[in-house]
């Protein structure tokens, strides 16, 4: 069992309407040296300008980052190479980031 720890930052409140934009991911073990980290593209032409400035980036930025599939494909790849059985996934907000990850 693996503990991986994830931050995510998106452009509104609920994955679908809108869009995970970025997120960070850090085994937890005691170099805390396994990494990794994802841009992706909006899924959706909804945005909330608010929740969007709270990342640092812009709609435009936001629409030269890559496709989401890919990012979450190479994250599942990573989560397999870096884990030990099932990993389980902690956040600052469990809820919140949980519902953009595994949506």
């Amino acid at each position: 069992m693996s503990y991986v720890m994830v931050d995510i930052e998106s452009d509104g409140p609920i994955p679908g309407d809108y869009s995970m934009i970025c997120f960070g991911a850090v085994l937890v073990d005691e170099k805390l040296d396994r990494t990794f980290y994802g841009q992706l593209k909006p899924i959706s032409e909804r945005f909330d300008p608010t929740a969007l400035s709270i990342s640092g980036f812009s709609r435009d930025d936001t629409l030269t980052f890559d496709d989401p599939t890919t990012v979450m494909t190479n994250f599942k790849t990573w989560i397999q190479e870096n884990s030990k059985g099932r990993p389980i996934f902690i956040s600052d907000n469990n809820g919140f980031d949980r519902m953009f990850i595994c949506w």
